[in-house]
């Protein structure tokens, strides 16, 4: 009989245990970001798949490290303009980040499957300048999977970079399409 007891107790607090412990932390080694421009000259598209990111799901905490060095261009030659000290100074600014909080959290059920729309706010940090940013995001749940799918602009001039003359100011949208998408 005692037996039985402490194999019920033991169960129930396994069982809480693993219900509570839905991963609240959960880290994505599967995070992509890209960027879209388009002018009348070209379209310029870029590809990182070596971001990282955090979501609480307790909290509603994000964050996300992009290291800008890991965006891919089509062109040899985009990618070393995007990396120099005239465009986005990768060596003195390695990594761009997010740091913020899904705002309409009790909206989302973590432990349901289903399709979110989450509303996120927080510091968008590029080329060493900070700004405030509120976008809207998706999330979908399925099983133990967490997707995160956004897609919003970002204005350059905000984050310092801007061209007023030469190829760049013809060549470069002065807003970029950026879409994320981080599978935790």
């Amino acid at each position: 009989m005692k037996n039985s007891i402490v194999k019920i107790v033991s169960v129930v607090v396994i069982s809480i245990t693993a219900t509570s412990s839905f991963a609240q932390k959960l880290v994505s080694q599967k995070t992509s970001i890209s960027f879209f421009s388009h002018t009348a000259v070209e379209d310029i598209k870029s590809n990182n798949f070596k971001s990282v990111s955090r979501l609480d799901t307790s909290s509603g905490d994000l964050v996300f490290s992009v290291p800008m060095q890991s965006f891919e261009f089509e062109k040899e030659l985009m990618q070393k303009h995007f990396n120099s000290s005239d465009f986005l100074d990768t060596k003195k600014e390695p990594k761009a980040k997010l740091v913020g909080k899904i705002t309409n959290l009790s909206q989302i059920n973590f432990k349901k499957d289903g399709t979110y729309n989450a509303e996120v706010s927080g510091e968008l940090t590029v080329k060493g300048a900070t700004k405030t940013i509120n976008e809207n995001a998706i999330l979908i749940v399925k099983g133990t999977t967490v997707t995160l799918k956004s897609k919003f602009d970002i204005v350059l001039s905000d984050y310092g970079i801007a061209f007023k003359k030469g190829k760049p100011s013809t060549n470069i949208a002065k807003s970029i399409e950026t879409t994320v998408e981080a599978e935790f």
